[in-house]
């Protein structure tokens, strides 16, 4: 148990420091090409890891486990993280991530739907002060919220939250470390052939006229720098890699 709290204390700095590090390099990558290079990245940092907890566990990946990682990679990462990361780019860093932490509030409901997990008195309490210190920390009414982008990271956040309760049951059999790895590689590859869609003239030209030009012509290399590069590697590997890592290991523990 005291390395489960170990686990949820790593990911909460690391997620925390998510949304700074971002807007230190807000502008100089494209928000897409960041997302599936992070997890392609933090993925395969992870396989040795991977690799290693499966022999342990004596299990191999099968066509149905390797097609479970690919749909949690596209709900998780694909389209929840990209959600998050337009937030990013509409939204305050503080105001991202004071909404991102209601997927607690989320999480709890999945579970109780999805894996008949009991709901106590006391979480429903400590789950109703967790709303309420969200509105009193962003206080919407001296605000005015980008409402496209309050809405990005509502979405983000619970689709998130579902990656989180379906890959606890993938945990249990597997282990957080091949959840995540795959979740991750499967994932970005996803975002990369979608990424690569966009460089179709009819499909760019379309995307465009929607006013929608950060999905046009998503880069794959452009945009890095010595000067980004220390911030670019942490997101990459401390907040993607480690921090989502200790995220599924908190569950499983």
């Amino acid at each position: 148990m005291k390395r489960g709290y170990l686990y949820i204390l790593i990911t909460t700095l690391l997620f925390s420091s998510m949304e700074v590090a971002l807007k230190c390099i807000a502008g100089q990558l494209n928000p897409i090409q960041l997302n599936f290079s992070r997890f392609l990245v933090g993925g395969l940092v992870l396989v040795p890891l991977a690799v290693r907890e499966l022999k342990k566990r004596r299990l191999s990946l099968d066509g149905r486990a390797l097609g479970t990682f690919a749909l949690l990679g596209l709900m998780g990462i694909a389209v929840s993280m990209s959600l998050y990361q337009l937030a990013v780019a509409r939204v305050q860093a503080s105001v991202v991530g004071v909404l991102f932490s209601s997927n607690p509030v989320f999480v709890t409901l999945f579970a109780f739907l999805l894996l008949r997990e009991k709901i106590s008195k006391n979480q429903i309490l400590g789950l109703a002060l967790d709303v309420i210190g969200i509105v009193l920390i962003i206080q919407p009414w001296h605000l005015k919220l980008d409402a496209l982008g309050v809405m990005y990271i509502l979405l983000g956040t619970l689709l998130f939250a579902l990656y989180g309760v379906c890959g606890k049951r993938q945990c249990a059999r597997f282990g957080g470390l091949v959840v995540s790895c795959f979740s991750f590689l499967l994932g970005a590859a996803e975002m990369m052939a979608l990424a690569a869609l966009t460089y179709i003239p009819s499909v760019s030209a379309a995307l465009t006229a929607a006013g929608l030009d950060t999905f046009a012509s998503i880069p794959f290399l452009t945009g890095y720098t010595a000067a980004n590069l220390p911030i670019v590697l942490y997101i990459y590997i401390g907040v993607t890699g480690i921090g989502f890592t200790c995220y599924f290991l908190s569950m499983e523990v």
